[in-house]
């Protein structure tokens, strides 16, 4: 027997090729094993070959040559068998894992297609309906759950090479063909037809214009349908077309994305390679609202103690009852390892003065907020950390208020806390790199994509998010309905449109921040002009009728009664937005999708790049990241810098003066960066950081 080992890309290939051609002519050889090195059988390609030709041998040959081999060749699986590495190791006549690998076929995350015959030997190996599954949605499996699939022949705890060797030398001399993929039908239901035409309007549903679930459906009925070879020719054929479509381009922006932003830098120099990260064993969190209830949870899953404060008896009661509940469900969900983390539940803020950090997660209003950290400040012992967990409040008067004012950031999670993958990790000009290296370090552990922002109103997701919600206020005085701008919005992409995520928010969290900002409340006159910005009272007024969304029932749609999920057009809304254009001399006229596209989406993006000018973020990564992990942007559009770059600088520049030049549309103004590149000649997304830093440093001579 002899062993072969993977190392990384074009290398592996040949290395592979070599290793088989020596095999078939050595006649000492009468079995072969293939591994990986330091513990990991192979991860697949390496994605940034994708932006050039690529070198080496073929992968698809290469499988094919060792299915072809008269001598068993199993592949000893440790680590991660992903993409290409399990390709490859289906193009193998055994496979043997350890019992913590994972296997996988993740292409669709990329935009593709398992392309060097995932599509045609997975289904033959496991059947149709399982491969569907894995396929389509890139998920990885278990090795327990592989074996129970048929992925595996056998599982072990101990070393696979070992086990690997032991086995192929007891099966040398058997017959290989049923033991090669290519050659085996494709099992699959009676109703095979009916199973795939289900699948694939739910993947088209799911994916919402992605293209990628698509395609793998149809490759996977091609293997259900067509004979091995014609359905590796139409596997190649959907290969290509994604292989150079935007979306595979923008998926993988996304992924390279997300590690750019957690090598997070400050503007003093500081950054994430030079500053050092405390390790946390024991972190309180003040306020057990829904939000803190989610932050609780998500720490108490990394191992780490907490000390839950309430000082409402009613919601600490509840929170009691419901948060062990929640932690034992996703601790189970999550099947941890290790044993969650112990967390007690008090009423009294004395009670967090031995933890080393503390996050806020109270009610968004300032003097409350203020309140607590003068507190925090007077009882936690020195150097313990104080985070808050605010959607855009200013963190410099939080700090401002406590001893160590370097100790402070702002931790701003996304409901619920738990599940939901973003984290804005918000520096003031006094917050020390420890502290940030800190909480971008805890957000790691928690599962987080943590991006390191600088502290403005809203920071960058929620002063992005301003001027999109505006502009889908103007459209329904203008004439739009709250279907027509949804329905734009999810066409494009969104898993829901403006005003059915302000129903499922709540209409009244976003008129508490507008009340706190003398935007609206009693005493302020009822204008559509308020200081000196065209401002719609809409939302207002709807809070003031009562109409809060999901919670009461009632909003921008209707439900079944308070808490409701399923939305309907309510003719009130209807009524009310007749009355509102009457009271206020305003004619509807007809919108297009294409006009609330431009004028959502548009204004979002031009604020972006207001963002990048004033270094709030350090790059267009940092922007896209939030906006993909945050705010629901569709991963296969990149994140909306990333589609600016694909729609063409010159393109958004044109359509922003446009709409800028109607009189009624004053907040479209078109960003002095975003002219500056276009007059440089649009360089592309991935440039675009060090245009930015270029022109900061030439601004300051």
């Amino acid at each position: 027997c002899t062993r072969y080992v993977l190392v990384k890309n074009t290398s592996v290939r040949q290395g592979i090729v070599d290793a088989v051609q020596r095999a078939l002519k050595d006649p000492k050889v009468t079995s072969v094993v293939i591994c990986g090195q330091n513990g990991k059988f192979c991860g697949g390609a390496d994605i940034r070959e994708f932006a050039g030709p690529m070198s080496g041998p073929p992968l698809v040959p290469m499988i094919h040559a060792i299915e072809a081999v008269d001598k068993p060749v199993a592949a000893a699986i440790e680590g991660v068998a992903l993409g290409g590495g399990l390709e490859l190791a289906l193009g193998c006549h055994y496979r043997i894992a350890h019992s913590k690998a994972v296997l996988g076929l993740p292409e669709v995350t990329l935009g593709l297609l398992p392309g060097a015959g995932g599509s045609q030997r997975l289904p033959r190996l496991i059947g149709l309906t399982a491969a569907l599954d894995l396929i389509t949605t890139g998920r990885h499996v278990s090795a327990a759950e592989a074996l129970k699939l048929g992925i595996l022949d056998q599982v072990t705890d101990n070393n696979a090479v070992d086990l690997a060797v032991e086995f192929v030398r007891s099966v040398a001399g058997q017959p290989l063909d049923s033991r090669r993929l290519s050659t085996l039908p494709c099992p699959c239901p009676p109703d095979v037809d009916s199973l795939l035409d289900k699948v694939m309007s739910k993947v088209r549903q799911r994916s919402r214009g992605a293209l990628a679930p698509v395609a793998c459906v149809q490759a996977l009925r091609a293997a259900a349908s067509l004979p091995y070879a014609q359905g590796m020719e139409k596997e190649r054929e959907l290969m290509a077309t994604l292989f150079n479509s935007g979306q595979a381009r923008a998926l993988q922006y996304a992924f390279f994305s997300q590690r750019v932003v957690g090598k997070w830098s400050l503007p003093s120099g500081a950054s994430w390679d030079n500053s050092t990260a405390r390790t946390i064993s024991k972190a309180a969190v003040i306020g057990l609202g829904t939000m803190g209830r989610g932050i609780v949870v998500a720490l108490a899953l990394t191992g780490i103690s907490v000390v839950a404060v309430e000082t409402q008896e009613k919601q600490l009661a509840e929170a009691s009852r419901v948060v062990p509940a929640m932690l034992q469900r996703e601790a189970g969900r999550r099947r941890l390892a290790t044993p969650p983390g112990v967390i007690s539940f008090s009423s009294n803020l004395q009670d967090v003065s031995e933890v080393e950090l503390v996050i806020e997660a109270v009610f968004e209003d300032m003097s409350l907020k203020l309140q607590v950290f003068k507190h925090l400040a007077s009882v936690c012992r020195p150097g313990t950390l104080l985070c808050s967990n605010t959607s855009g409040l200013d963190i410099d008067q939080l700090a401002a208020v406590t001893q160590s004012p370097g100790l402070v950031v702002g931790m701003h999670f996304f409901a619920p806390a738990h599940v939901m993958k973003l984290l804005e990790v918000v520096y003031g000009p006094r917050s020390s790199p420890e502290a940030v290296a800190t909480a971008m370090q805890l957000g790691k552990r928690m599962g987080k994509v943590g991006v390191a922002v600088g502290n403005c109103p809203g920071f960058v997701g929620n002063r992005m998010l301003k001027p999109y919600l505006e502009q889908a206020n103007f459209l329904l005085e203008e004439g739009a309905t709250p279907q027509q701008v949804d329905e734009a919005l999810e066409e494009f992409g969104f898993p829901m449109g403006v005003f059915r995520m302000s129903d499922l928010s709540g209409l009244d969290v976003g008129w508490r921040i507008r009340k706190e900002a003398g935007l609206t409340g009693p005493g302020v006159e009822s204008t559509r002009t308020r200081q000196g910005r065209r401002y719609s009272p809409l939302p207002d007024q709807m809070c003031e009728a009562g109409r809060l969304g999901q919670k009461t029932g009632k909003g921008w749609y209707q439900y079944d009664g308070p808490g409701g999920r399923v939305a309907r057009s309510d003719p009130w809304v209807d009524i009310f937005l007749e009355t509102y254009r009457a009271e206020h001399g305003l004619v509807a006229r007809s919108i297009t999708p294409e006009e609330i596209l431009e004028r959502c989406l548009y204004a979002l993006i031009n604020e972006g790049f207001n963002i990048l000018q004033d270094a709030v973020a350090a790059g267009p990564e940092d922007i896209d990241a939030i906006y993909v992990f945050g705010y629901g942007w569709p991963r296969h559009r990149g994140g909306p810098m990333f589609h600016a770059g694909q729609v063409g600088l010159g393109r958004i520049l044109e359509r922003l003066n446009h709409h800028h030049s109607h009189p009624d549309v004053p907040h479209l103004k078109p960003s002095t960066l975003l002219r500056r590149l276009v007059a440089a000649g649009s360089p592309p997304v991935q440039k675009w950081r060090e245009f930015i830093n270029k022109e900061r440093v030439h601004s300051q001579l």
